[in-house]
């Protein structure tokens, strides 16, 4: 029994040095790879992508809508009321300037102006002779001025005809593109009644608007790129004329520019965007958008220096669709991280593949 009790002892005692034996291995070994992990992941480099600063080209702009108008436009109306005998142009062409359009009757005014006519060769007559025997002293002066009167209200009758003649012409004001016509030869129309609308688009002006803070830049003369949503092309226009007050409701500012349009590609009432260059900055220091760290204390960027990133202040400045401006906090070469942020963290060690 008592032989028995000691080996029952002794391997108990064996078994109980195994066990410890057995967890301080695995609690050695737990706590090598607690300690082994962020040592091992500090050791551990980042692949990253750099960007040497050098200064490049910047464009401050912005952006705003517009609405196009044409450079002159009439709805053509008659002075005079009367049946219409004759159009003269097709609609959707171009007329020039002085091209009769319209004629409406005018025959009373024709024999009106025949009579006025035969009148004022008689009158003409008789003032000659008058005047021949005012200079051999056989009629007065007076005589000789009521003749002269006569002829000078026959001369103002003919001139009177001539210009109610001259109203049932309608004639074009410009040259332009004419629209679609909403009268018919026989028409009876007044001065109330529409005939066409005439419009001059070459050039074209655009109108727009742009916040007050740009009061002191958007002057006449400034350069502006208009582009039509359904055209890949940019037309270059210039601003000749600022509205000088400001919109109350919108705190904006309303310009005026003209864009030429030879190809007749922009027509007026069209929607355009508008980018106008505020200034030119030969010397910017750039960095793509992605690579600027948000952070309680400001904007940050990380760096690469002996093999490590670290994390450097920025301010700020213009920014493009993909480009932010560094106003400060770096230099020329110096040469930021641009992928793979999300893994960096300050002093971490870095491998740098490739720097542009």
């Amino acid at each position: 029994m008592k032989n028995k009790k000691r080996i029952i002892t002794i391997v108990s005692v064996i078994g109980i040095i195994a066990i410890l034996i057995l967890l301080k291995v695995d609690f050695s070994g737990s706590e090598e790879k607690l300690n082994a992990g962020p040592q091992g992941g500090a050791r551990r480099q980042v692949s990253v992508d750099g960007m040497i600063i050098q200064p490049q080209r910047l464009q401050n702009k912005i952006f705003t809508n517009g609405t196009t108008l044409s450079n002159e436009e009439v709805q053509l109306r008659s002075e005079t009321s009367g049946k219409i005998t004759e159009i003269l142009f097709e609609e959707g062409k171009r007329v020039k300037k002085g091209d009769l359009l319209v004629k409406i009757n005018d025959a009373e005014l024709q024999a009106t102006l025949r009579k006025n006519l035969s009148r004022e060769s008689l009158a003409k007559d008789k003032e000659a002779r008058f005047k021949q025997l005012l200079e051999k002293s056989m009629t007065s002066q007076q005589e000789y001025d009521v003749t002269l009167s006569e002829l000078n209200s026959v001369i103002a009758d003919v001139e009177f005809t001539r210009a109610q003649i001259e109203k049932t012409e309608v004639r074009a004001p410009f040259d332009g593109i004419i629209g679609l016509r909403s009268v018919s030869v026989g028409s009876f129309i007044s001065s109330q009644t529409p005939i066409a609308n005439l419009q001059s688009i070459n050039p074209i002006k655009v109108d727009f608007s742009v916040p007050q803070k740009y009061s002191g830049i958007l002057k006449e003369g400034k350069t502006i790129n208009v582009k039509l949503p359904s055209l890949t092309r940019t037309f270059v226009g210039k601003v000749y004329a600022v509205e000088p007050k400001v919109e109350e409701n919108t705190r904006t500012i309303k310009a005026r520019a003209t864009v030429a349009n030879e190809r007749n590609e922009l027509t007026p009432g069209a929607y355009v965007e508008i980018e106008i260059i505020l200034e030119e900055l030969n010397t910017a220091f750039l960095v793509p958008s992605f690579a600027i760290v948000p952070d309680i204390e400001g904007e940050k960027v990380y760096m690469y220096k002996n093999g490590r990133a670290f994390l450097q202040s920025v301010t700020t400045g213009i920014r493009t669709e993909k480009d932010v401006q560094i106003i400060s906090g770096i230099e020329r070469g110096d040469t930021v991280i641009v992928s793979g942020i999300i893994q960096l963290r300050p002093n971490i060690p870095v491998k740098l593949n490739a720097a542009n």
